[in-house]
């Protein structure tokens, strides 16, 4: 049984999923494309152990004291969606990556268009940082909460940009 709360942060309300065990399988942003449904974020608890930690490295990280979450993770998905979101968490902050760049990691040169769909299905945004993947020309392609927040978390991390959105 999933559990979820709703959190304030500088995108709008973010809401926390865990699953049966506790652990953050999902972060949602308003709007977030490939959202699903309320209904399957199970019943609201917002007093849960992961919940508290993840409010609070969310605030270190928009307060630009933390580059590296701790918070245990548990995202849903098939085996090649899950090594490409390890991958994700592997981009340095303030970095980013083309999705040619993970398809190599990942040992499949010519899977940049799958790296992308996977990485569009991420499911616990920011976190799992998937804002970090631009196209192969160093364009801002894809981001499930929109092209502005992918635009102003980047520019955050490297220093050039405020957080809050207009």
């Amino acid at each position: 049984m999933k559990r979820h709360t709703v959190i304030d942060s500088p995108y709008g309300p973010l809401t926390l999923v865990a699953d049966q065990d506790g652990t953050l399988c999902g972060l949602y942003m308003v709007g977030q494309r490939h959202r699903p449904p309320e209904e399957s974020f199970g019943r609201p608890a917002a007093g849960l152990r992961c919940f508290a930690e993840t409010r609070e490295q969310l605030s270190a990280y928009f307060a630009g004291e933390l580059t590296e979450f701790t918070v245990r993770l548990a995202p849903r998905g098939t085996p090649f969606q899950r090594g490409v979101w390890a991958q994700l968490s592997r981009i340095p902050y303030g970095e980013t990556r083309t999705y040619g760049e993970l398809a190599g990691i990942l040992g499949s040169p010519q899977a940049s268009r799958a790296v992308g769909l996977a990485n569009g299905r991420n499911p616990i945004g920011i976190i799992v940082p998937c804002h970090r993947v631009i196209g192969a020309d160093g364009s801002l392609t894809g981001y499930g909460g929109g092209l502005n927040r992918k635009r102003r978390l980047l520019d955050f991390e490297r220093g050039t940009g405020t957080l809050p959105l207009p």
